[in-house]
């Protein structure tokens, strides 16, 4: 944080939930003479979870190989409802880590069963699978309410878009669809074609991007190196999830978080784009980096930061609303 001016956060109101949790509702950060406030209950819709017991819960990963994060970076429920409470986020969806457990979504399903009340989980499914259906009402008896299709990524492997339209994933879509349940997608630019064929053909499925489907910002204004990810504002069921790596990005000049997240907000509307912390994945105490986030979005309205730290999670996830 040695970037950022001296950081004052006056003590938020505070209320106290049945089980004794403190809640935060409201925080103010002011970094110099400017001042963020916020009215809403942040949500964080993408945190990963990985069990200190490897007997009751095995490494599984993904594609074989364990990401580089995940070696070096544990977090239990425990210690990621201690990082919450710290930083004033009131709920969350989790989210799978793909590169250490792979399809097996035991930890996530069991910690957010027992915490229920902050928590819902996003489970990894293979859609192609012959299998896929049932494995989906399998998690989703055991209290995940989305799917996360991982195609790449996470230092393991490179990105397979063919896996985002395969026929044989279809039916897997189709009960998603039933379901009402939001499939998040970690792809690139060059996967953003069969996004939107996908969003095209399942219209009930609520699509998300991770990391806003990583776009190439660093031609700065007026973007057009992120021109593929624009286009996908013409589906009203692609939402985005923006996370730190899409700060660190617009960071690289001559893009600026005072001109891209302007635009990105003129194209999608904020009421499509929600905060993934992507903790502990990203560097950093969760708190340093949630106050970071709402320094990036500082040029936005009140209303549209309101969105993308809570209204849009609870929308995608209307188990997190209070």
């Amino acid at each position: 944080m040695s970037d950022l001016m001296p950081l004052v956060v006056p003590a938020p109101p505070q209320s106290i939930s049945a089980n004794g949790v403190v809640l935060r509702h409201r925080s103010r950060v002011r970094r110099g003479d400017k001042r963020i406030k916020m009215n809403v209950p942040v949500i964080d819709i993408h945190p990963h979870i990985i069990s200190d017991d490897q007997q009751r819960y095995p490494h599984a990963p993904i594609f074989g190989e364990r990401s580089e994060w995940s070696r070096h970076q544990s977090l239990t429920i425990e210690q990621l409802i201690e990082a919450m409470d710290e930083a004033g986020v009131r709920k969350a969806a989790v989210v799978q880590p793909s590169t250490c457990y792979g399809y097996d979504n035991s930890y996530v399903a069991d910690a957010t069963a027992h915490h229920s009340d902050r928590f819902t989980g996003v489970g990894a499914i293979d859609m192609a699978a012959p299998d896929a259906e049932e494995k989906i009402r399998y998690w989703v008896g055991r209290n995940l309410s989305g799917v996360r299709l991982f195609t790449g990524g996470g230092s393991t492997k490179s990105f397979d878009n063919n896996a985002l339209d395969d026929p044989a994933s279809f039916p897997a879509w189709a009960l998603c669809t039933e379901l009402g349940l939001p499939v998040c997608i970690q792809t690139v630019p060059s996967g953003h074609a069969q996004v939107a064929g996908m969003a095209k053909r399942f219209p009930g499925v609520n699509i998300i991007l991770d990391h806003l489907g990583r776009p190439d910002v660093q031609d700065g204004p007026p973007y057009n190196g992120a021109r593929s990810l624009f286009a996908l504002s013409a589906f009203e069921n692609i939402y985005l999830k923006l996370t730190p790596r899409g700060v660190r990005e617009a960071r690289k000049t001559p893009a600026s978080c005072e001109t891209f997240f302007p635009k990105l907000v003129s194209v999608f509307g904020a009421n499509r784009i929600a905060w993934g912390s992507n903790h502990p994945a990203t560097a950093g105490v969760l708190k340093e980096n949630l106050y970071d986030m709402k320094i990036a979005l500082s040029s936005l309205t009140d209303s549209d930061r309101d969105a993308i730290f809570s209204t849009t999670a609870q929308k995608l996830y209307p188990s997190l609303r209070d």
